[in-house]
């Protein structure tokens, strides 16, 4: 059995990141089978940034005016309430929103990466910032900067569990 090498965590309200996340999980054909995880965040435990742990996506919606998603507030919370230096922990970050609400589009994910940045984590690569009112599938956007983010810094042997 394959150590899993990359974490893809969701926040979604409509779907839309459950079904990205899903998306890229499939595109990581480059990966050992069973190397990549998919997980909702409501299931999640602060314990699952770990910065010995395998390399982390986050793919997060926005509700409201630039909120997380029911579904990842437990897990932002964790960070909030019980800090702890995340250094070492490498992640990528798609954030999904509605541009029509200005400032506060893609707001969820933008307080996600704040945090783990705060925290020590390293970020690799850019925020892709999916935009609910671009035409475009949000899938097509997605798997086209994972074959970037994944070129740009590909999963290494350091970055399995020890």
């Amino acid at each position: 059995m394959n150590e899993v090498r990359l974490r893809i965590l969701y926040a979604s309200v409509s779907g839309t990141a459950r079904l990205i996340a899903e998306a890229l999980a499939l595109e990581a054909d480059t990966l050992p089978p069973g190397s990549v995880e998919v997980l909702d965040m409501h299931d999640c435990e602060a314990s699952v940034l770990d910065p010995r742990g395998p390399r982390l996506l986050l793919c997060v919606a926005t509700t409201g005016s630039g909120d997380i998603p029911d579904d990842g507030q437990a897990l932002y919370q964790g960070l909030q309430l019980a800090p702890r230096f995340l250094g070492g922990l490498r992640y990528g970050l798609i954030a999904l929103g509605d541009s029509s609400y200005g400032d506060t589009f893609s707001g969820g994910g933008l307080q996600f990466d704040a945090a783990l940045l705060d925290l020590g984590a390293e970020r690799v690569g850019e925020v892709l910032r999916l935009d609910a009112m671009d035409a475009t599938e949000p899938e097509i956007l997605a798997l086209d900067w994972f074959r970037q983010w994944l070129a740009a810094s590909p999963l290494k042997e350091d970055c399995i569990p020890r």
